[in-house]
């Protein structure tokens, strides 16, 4: 990403099937990433609703959709010109 942007390195997208579900990830992202890197977001937007929630690493952003806002906001089309890694 730093060859497109200067503000990280990687985005991470994913989605949840329901706000519930994206919050949940979101949660679970954070507690790992502290418990076994102790690394903290300098930043976390969007977690009271949970359609969107971004968690920012600065290194690397997290955001964590439900299935109609990632259609909304198509942030895989925006960024086409990033490398993909695709994790299942």
């Amino acid at each position: 990403m730093r060859e497109l942007v200067t503000y990280t390195d990687f985005l991470v997208i994913c989605t949840g099937r329901s706000s519930r579900q994206a919050k949940r990830i979101a949660e679970e992202v954070a507690f790992r990433l502290k418990k076994e890197l102790g690394l903290m977001p300098g930043g976390v937007e969007g977690d009271t609703l949970g359609e969107w929630i971004l968690l920012d690493y600065l290194d690397f952003i997290v955001h964590v959709f439900t299935p109609e806002k990632r259609e909304f906001y198509r942030l895989d089309v925006l960024w086409k010109e990033a490398p993909v890694e695709v994790v299942s």
